[in-house]
């Protein structure tokens, strides 16, 4: 299955298993009355507007460049990922209001039993589905799909923990332990929130690849530049999917264009072939004229 439609097909598949734990959440916080599994439920709510907003965002980056976006629509999936780290935010604020009055009149669970059953299998679909996207996420350079499912499993996380703490609750009787739980997921929630806002703006601020990545890239081209001597300012900046590949390229003075091109053509296609997400602009420079950036050292091929 081509990359493209799978990682639609998963967007969608998101949404629906969204309504399904939110659906469980909800049964199990109406069984048992508790304002922790009521903050489950709500971060579920959360879940299901972070996944339509993930469906939108990468049917949107996957549309062919036009003549308004000529260098394609890749970042509209960092725009979901805020979103969704905003929501996050806001679920959070929503869970710490409904503890604090809960926190007042603090009183024991109803149907305890059934209602943490309940929670403990929508933790476990939840569970098999946030390691689904994250790892199709990675595989095919999606970050609406990333930031689904790392939230997904921040819900997993948090499901186990109201879990056990309510199981401790009921156990001892404790009624205050139910509201405290509240807190701490909402802490918890706060915490992640920040972590995909922060990860999907370094995006759209033109983040440059990893240093490995960096290396690989510059390894590539000297692999297969026979012909040139030397390259200098590669950059690099990630956008969706998309990994945008800059350098210059100085070349014998004496070189003809055409043969200046069959390298370019070269390198490209070895680029494209280890990195498929990879858009390469080469601007060639004859070895009398070619001018370094200041504190710019210029790298020569073996």
């Amino acid at each position: 299955m081509p990359a493209k439609l799978l990682v639609r097909r998963l967007a969608l598949w998101s949404i629906v298993i969204a309504f399904l734990v939110m659906g469980l959440k909800v049964v199990a916080w109406r069984l048992t009355g508790s304002v922790a599994l009521y903050s489950d439920a709500l971060e579920s709510v959360v879940n299901v507007i972070a996944a339509g907003a993930a469906f939108w965002a990468i049917r949107v980056s996957h549309k062919p460049a036009d003549s308004t976006h000529q260098h394609g629509h890749h970042k509209a999936e960092y725009f979901s990922a805020v979103l969704e780290g905003v929501l996050i935010v806001v679920a959070a604020l929503l869970i710490i209001a409904e503890a604090w009055r809960s926190w007042q009149q603090p009183a024991l669970l109803d149907a305890p039993a059934a209602g943490l059953a309940v929670n403990a299998l929508a933790a476990v679909i939840n569970g098999a589905w946030a390691t689904v996207l994250i790892r199709a996420g990675r595989r095919h350079r999606s970050p609406a799909l990333v930031a689904d499912g790392r939230h997904i499993f921040t819900d997993v996380v948090t499901s186990v923990g109201v879990i056990a703490g309510l199981g401790a609750a009921v156990a001892t009787g404790w009624a205050v332990l139910d509201p405290l739980l509240a807190v701490i997921v909402a802490l918890n929630i706060l915490w992640q929130g920040w972590k995909v806002i922060g990860s999907s703006v370094d995006g759209l601020m033109d983040r440059a690849v990893e240093h490995d990545e960096h290396l690989r890239i510059r390894d590539i081209i000297s692999a297969n530049s026979a012909g040139a001597l030397e390259v200098h300012d590669l950059k690099t900046r990630i956008a969706g999917r998309a990994t945008f590949i800059e350098f210059h390229l100085v070349v014998d003075a004496a070189m003809t264009v055409g043969e200046s091109h069959v390298i370019c053509d070269r390198i490209e296609e070895a680029l494209r072939q280890e990195l498929p997400s990879a858009r390469v602009l080469i601007h060639v420079e004859p070895e009398d004229e070619a001018k370094l950036p200041p504190g710019t050292a210029a790298v020569p091929f073996a």
